[in-house]
């Protein structure tokens, strides 16, 4: 029974195949050992074939372990990619994702000087161009997407405007702007109604970053536009007051009660105009500093030169 045994333990360490491979030690000393710990322990074995002496006891070696584990885990590695394959989307179906979410912010703004910057809004652009209802719910913000939208399909028509429009580069840097930000402006005129509403939405913490940098890029534009090229701590004035004229006449514009917003165009051109007067203002001081600092400065050293030659 003991030498069956031994022959079915003889075969199957023949029949394994792989790099774990099952190996019997000379019979004259037996060594067992493991991967954390060697010990040999030597004792005489004469007779293998005796059923009155022990049968070796073999131990199973790993010639490579770093290979077995390698092995494991690009086999965990490729069941987890197959995992991340059917969890991600492919581009082509994220590409019509992206489309479907742009048909209907479009056709929702049609509602939306009725039904306000609204979910409700969405439900029904959603209908008009034939999608389902439960695509306004993939929207992780639902009225901000729809604010946001609005305010970037309204940069590039103005992006449009300053490509196509060669009669910009002939005008006053001042009188550029007012154009400009009138042109940006009439956009709104449609929506005058529901506008304070997407100003609250823009206001929200959640929403306010996204709401800044689109109003940077906005006045960035428009700067560019009226030729500047300013590289220094006056690229950031220039911004920071043009948005400032900006967001001070998109207010104005709300309560003006004027026909075709007449005076929020005059309050417009008065804004600009003080603006450029101001850093007109600020260069005549400046240069005004510079000098009477020069004076100073030589006053200060004639006093110097007196007290020492004393």
């Amino acid at each position: 029974m003991y030498r069956t045994a031994a022959k079915r333990l003889l075969c199957s360490a023949r029949q394994f195949n792989g790099n774990a491979a099952l190996r019997f030690r000379r019979h004259n000393a037996l060594i067992t050992y493991s991967r954390f710990s060697t010990t040999e322990i030597t004792q005489p074995f004469s007779n293998p074939h005796s059923i009155h002496d022990a049968i070796p006891i073999s131990t199973t070696e790993i010639e490579n372990p770093t290979l077995y584990d390698s092995t494991s885990s690009s086999t965990s590695s490729s069941s987890t990619t197959d995992e991340d394959s059917h969890r991600f989307e492919s581009p082509k179906s994220k590409t019509k994702y992206e489309d479907e979410h742009a048909r209907l912010l479009s056709a929702s703004l049609v509602h939306v000087m009725k039904l306000g910057w609204t979910e409700t809004a969405l439900m029904a652009g959603a209908k008009d161009v034939g999608l389902s209802p439960s695509i306004v719910g993939s929207l992780s913000r639902k009225e901000a997407a729809l604010v946001e939208f609005y305010m970037d399909d309204c940069l590039q028509r103005l992006i449009d405007k300053i490509d196509t429009d060669g009669s910009l580069k002939n005008l006053t840097p001042s009188d550029c702007i007012s154009k400009l930000i009138r042109f940006r402006l009439e956009m709104q005129a449609p929506y005058i109604s529901t506008w304070p509403q997407a100003l609250s939405i823009q206001a929200q913490p959640v929403n306010v970053p996204t709401s800044f940098k689109q109003r940077a890029m906005l006045v960035d534009e428009i700067w560019h536009a009226a030729g500047d090229n300013a590289s220094d701590l006056d690229w950031y004035a220039k911004r920071t007051v043009l948005g400032g004229i900006y967001s001070t006449t998109e207010i104005y514009m709300l309560t003006d009660g004027s026909a075709d917003f007449r005076d929020t165009w005059a309050f417009l051109d008065a804004r600009v105009k003080d603006a450029f007067d101001l850093k007109k203002t600020i260069q005549e001081a400046q240069y005004l500093a510079e000098a009477v600092s020069t004076g100073l400065g030589n006053t200060f050293e004639e006093f110097v030169g007196k007290v020492f030659r004393r």
